[in-house]
């Protein structure tokens, strides 16, 4: 679901902005698209309700990203004993604009997938931003 549509609350627009900073952090050029996903029926039916989905774009593509674009979804889980929604998991996708060049997913194993792969640096900073995530959103 689209990073926008979920920040109802001041604290959560707070840990949205958070996010953004972090990833920021690995290059400042990066522009945050809180809103993803389009608003039309058929993309509604393909959204899923217990993500938090954020986009980001480079100027263009980055020999070091292999990317110009990122897609962001942090899995959330509803524990029927809580009222909180918990983060398990994310995974970020980088594109150019060809297709998906590569995957991570924190989820499982944690490795990086695809045939043209981020530097070598920016995998274990974004392994290190991606426990950063799941901290910030189960406080």
């Amino acid at each position: 679901m689209n990073a926008a549509e979920q920040a109802v609350t001041v604290q959560m627009a707070s840990k949205l902005g958070a996010i953004v900073h972090l990833f920021k952090q690995c290059n400042a050029d990066l522009r945050a698209d809180l809103h993803p996903w389009a608003d039309d029926p058929h993309t509604r039916n393909l959204v899923d309700p217990d993500s938090i989905d954020i986009g980001f774009h480079l100027p263009g593509w980055s020999r070091r990203w292999q990317a110009r674009s990122l897609l962001l979804q942090i899995r959330l889980y509803c524990d029927p004993d809580s009222p909180q929604r918990r983060a398990i998991g994310l995974d970020i996708v980088g594109f150019s604009y060809m297709s998906e060049q590569w995957r991570f997913s924190s989820i499982g194993q944690g490795v990086f997938s695809g045939n043209n792969l981020p530097s070598e640096d920016l995998q274990n900073q974004l392994r290190a931003i991606s426990h950063e995530i799941i901290a910030l959103l189960n406080t």
